[in-house]
């Protein structure tokens, strides 16, 4: 149990708000279409570097020993009492979407750091060591598998697939870490695994605004499939061409897409989501009927066994598409995570430290993927949702958290934090 001293402790609000303004404008740029600054640090490239020394360098001077594991995790490690034990980790990950906010993944690292800062002020030692984590490739943006750093950390990931994923350029996570000097000396998979784990983030959906909830407590993650897809048809003269003797790449392509939303609008898959976020078509000439398509297909569901039926089912849509147009299609799963339950004793931690703090509070499951639906394989992990404005719109220049709401996800993490470091 807490102390009267830690019961009572408060983050500083101020100074939470200030790190996160401070990181904010590193990678920012003007957006257009909203007219606010919005951020792009996507893993690796010199923004990413800029914003880790930043916080690294924070973490220092807060006195927290720093060391890098073989894929570029951060671990920002403060003393206990008694150091031999295992610590309890909170953290997140600082790599952006290109056209991201300012809380995305920051809120956790830089609410980890603002515990540490507040104990540091109030002179108090835990009884196990606490860390701070930054996981390298949370969102997947650049080298194509979302939550790579922690996947790897956590083993689902071998060193040697993450090392040879690439960018768009065909450039490597491992070249880039190379160039980087971010190979450290901690090996993975996680040689010894944290007591527990907990981490703070944004809603990223409207649920705790709408219901006008101070916090989230996170049941779990759902499952994640990226499909990325290619389709090979022939290009042809788009006036010559006789509509029986067309092989339509992007009719192939309309086909799946609208097939996808007639999935999930049909309730038979359960709680599922689909989104083609990149599509690409050749050679993109007005008077040309297609000949290639590239595709990326996000499939979201809560139950592991309805996503499974989804992807085969849609494999199976896609041979009779091949029928139907004429095309080749090839499909490659480029990152699959399965549903993944946070402990009841993790939930209900949060919801007491929720309670004792007097805020409204609510069970949610998580619709994004997060650091901590991998390192829930290593130990107890639980997660702390914020609320968001405006729709609780995330990935987006919009995205946006009040100072006081942060600072209420953050004092439910410490008061978390300070009542697992206590354990035996």
């Amino acid at each position: 149990m807490t102390t009267t001293e830690e019961a009572t402790l408060s983050v500083d609000s101020t100074r939470l708000w200030q790190t996160l303004s401070d990181l904010g404008s590193i990678g920012a740029f003007h957006d257009a279409d909203t007219g606010l600054n919005g951020v792009c640090r996507l893993a690796l490239t010199d923004a990413d570097i800029a914003g880790r020394k930043l916080v690294v360098g924070w973490m220092r001077a807060a006195g927290l020993s720093v060391r890098i594991d073989a894929v570029g995790n951060v671990y920002a490690r403060r003393s206990g009492l008694d150091d031999t034990l295992a610590p309890v980790m909170v953290g997140s990950h600082i790599d952006s979407v290109a056209t991201a906010g300012r809380f995305d993944g920051c809120l956790g690292v830089l609410g980890g750091l603002e515990i540490v800062r507040t104990l540091n002020d109030h002179g108090l030692t835990t009884r196990r060591p606490i860390e701070v984590a930054i996981f390298s490739e949370e969102e997947g943006a650049r080298f194509g598998t979302d939550m790579l750093g922690s996947a790897t950390a956590a083993g689902r990931i071998p060193l040697t697939e993450a090392r040879g994923r690439t960018d768009r350029d065909g450039v490597t996570f491992g070249e880039e870490l190379d160039r980087y000097c971010l190979v450290g000396q901690q090996s993975v998979p996680m040689p010894t695994a944290p007591h527990a784990y907990l981490e703070c983030h944004i809603e990223q959906g409207p649920i705790l605004e709408t219901h006008r909830s101070e916090i989230g407590v996170v049941s779990g993650v759902q499952a994640i499939t990226w499909l990325e897809v290619e389709i090979a048809g022939r290009a042809a003269h788009a006036g010559a061409t006789p509509d029986a003797l067309r092989h339509d790449a992007e009719l192939a392509a309309a086909l799946i897409r609208v097939h996808l939303d007639e999935m999930v609008k049909s309730s038979e898959y359960g709680a599922m989501l689909a989104t083609v976020g990149r599509h690409e078509t050749l050679p993109n000439l007005i008077n040309i009927v297609p000949s290639h398509v590239l595709l990326t297909i996000d499939l979201r569901n809560h139950d592991g066994v309805d996503m499974s039926r989804a992807e085969d089912d849609l494999t199976e849509f896609f041979r009779d598409v091949e029928r139907r147009v004429g095309v080749t299609i090839t499909s490659r799963t480029t990152a699959k995570t399965p549903p993944v339950h946070f402990p009841e004793a993790m939930q209900d931690l949060i919801e007491k430290c929720a309670a004792n703090l007097g805020l409204r509070h609510e069970h949610i499951t998580s619709g994004a993927g997060h650091d901590a639906g991998e390192i829930a394989a290593l130990c107890p992990a639980g997660m702390i949702f914020v609320p968001g404005l405006y729709d609780g719109i995330s990935h987006n220049p919009r995205e946006y958290s009040t100072p006081q709401a942060c600072a209420n996800g953050i004092n439910v993490l410490m008061q978390a934090v300070l009542e697992l470091s206590a354990h035996e």
